[in-house]
């Protein structure tokens, strides 16, 4: 008794052997899309090349080679291979952390071999392999089907078409192409094809997502870089006119004004923005935490609402059969729980989600073995519907069978068992409820007990079983087209139990102290998702909306809805969608997390989707910029601290090149056109030493800065906000007018005791240099005081400081060098005057914050932080 239309399924299989598959990858190579091979280093050189800095010191160089000023240029020839060099540095450095990312996104794949089945990466996988693919998971090679559960796949990737493609096992029907991904069912395939042998390599294409548009954050950065660029290319044309006007000479007047364009354009900003974005989502690799794309990183700490899944995100995702209740006539077949029996009826061949792991346990541990071992799956019905239920019918294996004709089985040697197929499905209670008509007195007991249970806790489905009229398996079986269409009886209620994590409700707690609002949206009952969020401690858990009545606002009362309530049930996609959109739409930068196939298009739609690692399909980690690799919510916290930290370090190090930057355009520009005694007190070697400083100190230093003690006590920065705020860049603009006013004061002072120019210019540098790394110990925080600073631990910063002094010392004490520099030495008391100098115009700063921001900061009580 065999269904016409059902594949017939093989009893067993047998992949390659572990020297077959060595030798199919030493012929076919490995499973990879390979494409023209890129020298980083040659990347590196041209993007360095095409630098205006790049540009201006070379520009530089040529001048002093064309005015004979041949020491000078040998120095700025060695200057650009020194920036050169260091930039090379970081960028290998960025490079390193983005291979390690690359790596921990490689997918693994379950593979038959040697008798056995494995677990490789996907790359491994030769032609001949025989690998095993389940519903929201991505085909990684080309391949046949050999066995398949309602198999269907979108292929959008090759054709363009989002509607999914069902697969059977007939020629034609049975192709599975790489880049596309099993909507639903699961099955077993034989690769045919691996790498650039694809029909997706074929093409040309790659399975990794296109580079998306910038972030508001790298747009911000971008046009203020631009922005001082025009700025500087503006002071650039108007200092050459007027350096032609004192010089009369044209290029030395060209090359004093390139100075000035060196010293305005900010080139730090950008190089500092690429090394934090890559460290960090490196850094964020080592705790747990996979950023797709470094640049999202930014985004993380502007989330202002996190929308959670409840099954294993707020939950172990470790499930128990609790209780069944059986609301059918009191016969029973042959002992044991007859509504578990029906569940795992209704379960696939090999259990996939939580709950019907839980079944199998309760089987094995009930039956000693899995009694379905003796039957195959003929039919079955996706989950489907709203709320969704799936069905499965099952036909004894066992010989031909005459109808009416009675087989005992081994498992249960007082059941016999008819050749009459078995039919069972399960699924939301609601549902089984409408599709087996049920009166209303059973439809008011059953719903009653499932509300008292899921009040428990537990998550609740129903259980209803189905028979074929007789005459229809006299003949061939005809199924109706959906499951809707069985005449179902309904059985039963079965309750699982799936425990809260240990550390949610302190997870819940560390969201709440970062002023983030917490919601649940689940697929579960109300009561069971009301009874969760209040075991996790979520506000407002008292009230929650369903699906469908999310789906009957309007998009006003829907906005007005998000605003209140935070549990959301018996949630589907289109639900989920628009409880975010509606979220974004009220201005909220919205954190998503999600696991299942119908996650995608809320991941996707939410500015930060969170995927999980573990458990996690293969659409929701594609469709997700952030992917918890151990499953752990507590990860969740700590991805929003890392992104503040590192959005709050890169403030720092701007402000920095910002204040910085004011003081050397200062010095180049006022003495020049206040017609001073020495016009040109600094020249391009002077602007690429404290270049050379300022470079490390912003990309390295300030990245290397832990997280400050109230980091995670303030408010989310609203996600469209500028990088600063206008009272902020005074702030900055503020400081380096300040240093600016004390370098100018040496030069006066230096000047009235008649010192020479290369003392007046030794006296000006030394200050600069000084008040710069004061700056630098300054700005490691704009709420707390050095006294508590000094304690932060980051390696990198003093070694970068005392690297400086150390070049400080050779420039003014080592004869050739100070030379080059054209600087003479400094006495004890000059050097101590620059120091005092260097420090006051910085030191007003910390009197500052002592005064007005310390006494309004309530410290935390917690330890001082510590460098990730």
């Amino acid at each position: 008794m065999k269904n016409a239309n059902s594949p017939s399924f093989q009893t067993k299989i047998d992949g390659l052997t572990t020297q077959q598959a060595r030798e199919n990858q030493r012929r076919f190579g490995k499973n990879e899309l390979v494409s023209a091979r890129r020298n980083h280093l040659l990347d590196s050189l041209w993007n360095i090349v095409r630098e205006p800095m790049f540009i201006l010191l070379v520009v530089a160089c040529v001048l002093y080679f064309f005015l004979g000023d041949l020491t000078e240029a040998v120095m700025m020839l060695v200057s650009i291979f020194f920036v050169a060099g260091i930039e090379i540095y970081q960028e290998t450095k960025s490079e390193k952390a983005l291979d390690a990312l690359r790596e921990f996104t490689k997918t693994r794949v379950r593979v038959r071999r040697d008798g056995h089945w494995l677990e490789i990466p996907s790359e491994e996988i030769v032609p001949g392999d025989l690998v095993s693919i389940g519903e929201g998971e991505r085909v990684p090679a080309d391949g046949e089907l050999m066995q398949q559960n309602d198999l269907s796949v979108e292929e959008a990737v090759l054709t363009g078409e989002n509607l999914p493609v069902e697969k059977q096992l007939v020629a034609g029907k049975n192709l599975l192409f790489q880049g596309t991904t099993l909507a639903s069912g699961q099955g077993i395939f034989k690769i045919t094809a691996t790498g650039n042998q694809t029909e997706l390599g074929k093409l040309g294409k790659s399975i990794e997502s296109i580079e998306s548009a910038p972030t508001p954050l790298q747009k911000q950065i971008t046009r203020f870089v631009r922005q001082m660029g025009l700025v500087g290319l503006v002071a650039f044309g108007i200092v050459l006119v007027f350096n032609l006007w004192l010089e009369n000479d044209f290029w030395k007047a060209l090359l004093f004004s390139l100075t000035l364009a060196m010293a305005i354009l900010p080139q730090e900003i950008p190089v500092a923005f690429s090394t934090f974005m890559a460290l960090g989502a490196f850094r964020m690799i080592k705790a747990g935490i996979l950023v797709k794309q470094p640049k999202t990183v930014d985004s993380l700490g502007s989330a202002t609402v996190i929308c959670l899944d409840k099954t294993g995100t707020i939950t172990e995702n470790r499930m128990s059969v609790a209780e069944t209740v059986d609301f059918s006539p009191a016969e029973t077949d042959d002992g044991g729980d007859k509504i578990v029996k029906l569940a795992w009826w209704a379960s696939e061949p090999q259990p996939i989600d939580a709950m019907e792991k839980a079944l199998q346990s309760r089987v094995l541990a009930d039956f000693g073995s899995d009694f379905r071992k003796n039957f195959k799956l003929i039919k079955e019905y996706a989950l489907s519907g709203v709320p969704p239920m799936m069905t499965h019918v099952w036909e004894l294996e066992i010989g031909e069978l005459v109808t009416g004709e009675l087989v005992t089985n081994n498992q249960f040697p007082n059941s016999p068992i008819t050749n009459s197929p078995i039919i069972a499905c399960k699924g939301a209670v609601e549902r089984v409820l409408k599709v087996c008509g049920a009166g209303e007195e059973l439809t008011q007991k059953v719903l009653e007990r499932t509300e008292e249970k899921a009040a428990l806790g537990y998550r609740v489905l129903g259980v209803a079983s189905a028979v074929l009229p007789a005459e229809n398996i006299k003949t061939n079986i005809q199924f109706p087209e959906n499951q809707d269409g069985f005449d179902w009886k309904f059985e039963g209620i079965v309750a699982f139990y799936d425990p809260p994590k240990s550390n949610a409700a302190e997870v819940f707690q560390q969201f709440y102290g970062a002023k983030i609002r917490v919601m649940m949206i689940t697929g579960d009952h109300a009561a069971t998702a009301k009874n969760i969020a209040r075991a996790v401690g979520l506000d407002a858990w008292e009230i929650a909306l369903t699906g469908s009545e999310v789906m009957s606002f309007d998009e006003k009362a829907l906005r007005e809805a998000v605003g209140k309530v935070n549990v959301f049930a018996r949630m589907f996609p289109e639900a989920k969608l628009r409880v975010v959109n509606a979220l974004k739409s009220n201005g909220e930068t919205v954190a998503m997390s999600g696991d299942g196939v119908n996650d995608g298009p809320a991941l996707k739609s939410a500015q930060i989707g969170v995927a999980m690692g573990k458990k996690g399909t293969d659409i929701a980690k594609s469709a997700a910029s952030l992917v918890l690799l151990e499953d752990n919510l507590g990860s969740m916290a700590t991805a929003i601290g890392m992104g503040r930290r590192i959005y709050n370090n890169l403030r720092k190090a701007i402000r920095y090149v910002i204040s910085i930057h004011v003081p050397i355009i200062l010095t180049v520009l006022v003495p020049l056109v206040l017609g001073w005694e020495y016009p040109h007190i600094f020249l391009p070697l002077h602007v690429i030493f404290l270049e050379l400083v300022m470079d490390p100190v912003a990309a390295i230093g300030f990245e290397n800065e832990p997280a400050e003690p109230n980091l995670m006590q303030k408010p989310p920065r609203p996600g469209n906000a500028a990088l600063f705020s206008n009272r902020e860049l005074l702030f900055s603009l503020l400081q380096g007018l300040v240093i600016g006013a004390a370098v100018l004061f040496a030069y006066q002072f230096a000047a009235a005791k008649n010192y020479p120019e290369n003392g007046v210019r030794a006296f000006v540098f030394t200050t600069m240099v000084f008040a710069n790394l004061f700056l630098t110990l300054a700005n490691r925080s704009f709420d707390f005081p050095i006294y508590r600073t000094i304690f932060y631990k980051n390696r990198t910063l003093p070694l970068i400081l005392g690297v400086s002094t150390l070049m400080l010392a050779a420039v003014l004490y080592l004869p050739f060098v100070s030379r080059l520099f054209r600087v003479d030495a400094l006495s004890a008391t000059d050097l101590g005057w620059c120091l005092l100098l260097g420090f006051l115009s910085v030191a007003w700063f910390e009197v500052w914050k002592m005064v007005r921001i310390s006494p309004k900061i309530k410290t935390p009580t917690l330890p001082l932080p510590k460098p990730y």
